[in-house]
């Protein structure tokens, strides 16, 4: 808690005391609300999450900041009747129409409770943390059981294709050799379709590449399959090349792009961008990375339904009718192999995949998160 440390503060236009000086090298943003709902302080990590100077902040009223949200006004309510701390451990700010942004918010009273002291810990990296670990479980648990299955499924279907081939050679009519061939052909789907949902088997050949000609081969096989689809591109010619396997790599951005092809069927005026970035300070599988490569596969369609958001990395859950539901799975397992990780965004209108990848092999020996 920061609250001793502020306990008696009083803003002042001029100077900073040692008190504010500590408070402004805390992560933590802190901001105090006075009795008239306005802004009294904000410390320097409040400027970096408001996007605003705490002279611009100051007499601002909470309200002006975030939307509406019930569970940060319950918060502060309790901490002024129990004249002590109240922690949410987690809570949603929309800050001046950005996305939501998932924070652990502490709320203390200050003096007899007129003025509120507000602490606010992003938690979006955590949440992204905890949901890459959940999926990797859940991954990891299929492809247990897949195995399981594997040897029991594959063995039938076997059997099942030789007696279709023996029976074949003993037929005379062409009509009955159609049938043969019918059970023939869907037993290699099925012995196919359980090949892919064991997921990808070769460990990555990395070699040194440029991430922008995979790209490109991609936006040339996405086209030739969806013709009446443009994709723009947005390259950053400053990224350097990584190592990294470029056959899996293309195989998994070109499941994400068709995806969002996919997804596009009854929008109007479709579009797919291809944006590439570096991104600093990632945290991938539990570890800080100071550089990473960002490609992002954006598209204007509809959005994901809300009911597999949770699921869409999982195996056999798709939103489309007719979809496998393996796409996304074999790409963020190929990802994942590479040590970076997938993340999304969606809203209607705008979705985006994010493809995080280490630039360096070095930065994998970074301190853990």
């Amino acid at each position: 808690m920061h609250a001793a440390l502020i306990s008696s503060f009083e803003a002042t236009p001029s100077g900073r005391s040692l008190r504010e000086h500590a408070l402004d090298a805390l992560a933590t943003a802190v901001l105090v609300r006075g009795e008239d709902r306005r802004i009294v302080y904000a410390n320097a990590a409040a400027e970096h999450l408001f996007a605003l100077s705490s002279r611009a902040l100051a007499s601002r009223s909470l309200d002006e900041l975030v939307a509406p949200s019930a569970a940060l006004e319950s918060a502060i309510a309790k901490a002024i009747a129990a004249r002590a701390p109240c922690r949410e451990q987690e809570l949603s700010l929309t800050l001046g129409g950005r996305p939501p942004l998932p924070v652990a918010c502490t709320a203390s009273p200050l003096d007899d409770g007129t003025r509120v002291l507000l602490e606010f810990r992003p938690i979006d990296q955590e949440l992204r943390a905890l949901r890459d670990e959940r999926v990797r479980e859940q991954q990891q648990a299929n492809r247990e059981l897949m195995r399981s299955l594997a040897h029991e499924i594959k063995n039938p279907l076997g059997g099942i294709r030789g007696a279709a081939q023996l029976l074949e050679r003993e037929l005379d009519r062409a009509a009955l050799v159609e049938y043969t061939q019918v059970i023939i052909a869907e037993a290699d789907r099925l012995r196919a379709l359980v090949d892919r949902l064991l997921g990808p088997h070769r460990a990555p050949a990395c070699r040194r590449m440029n991430v922008h000609e995979i790209l490109v081969r991609v936006k040339g096989l996405v086209q030739a399959e969806f013709p009446a689809i443009p994709v723009a591109c947005d390259f950053d010619a400053s990224l350097p090349e990584f190592d990294a396997d470029p056959e899996q790599l293309l195989q998994a951005l070109l499941n994400v792009a068709r995806n969002a092809a996919q997804a596009l069927a009854s929008t109007a005026s479709p579009e797919i961008r291809f944006v590439t970035r570096v991104a600093r300070s990632v945290t991938l599988g539990k570890r800080r990375h100071r550089l990473a490569v960002a490609i992002r596969i954006e598209d204007n369609g509809q959005g994901i339904p809300d009911a597999i958001r949770e699921r869409i990395f999982y195996p056999l859950v798709s939103g489309r009718e007719g979809g496998s539901g393996l796409g996304l799975t074999i790409a963020h397992t190929l990802v994942a192999q590479h040590g970076g990780t997938i993340e999304w965004t969606s809203t209607p209108g705008r979705t985006v995949f994010t493809v995080l990848l280490p630039l360096a092999h070095e930065e994998t020996e970074g301190r853990p998160t």
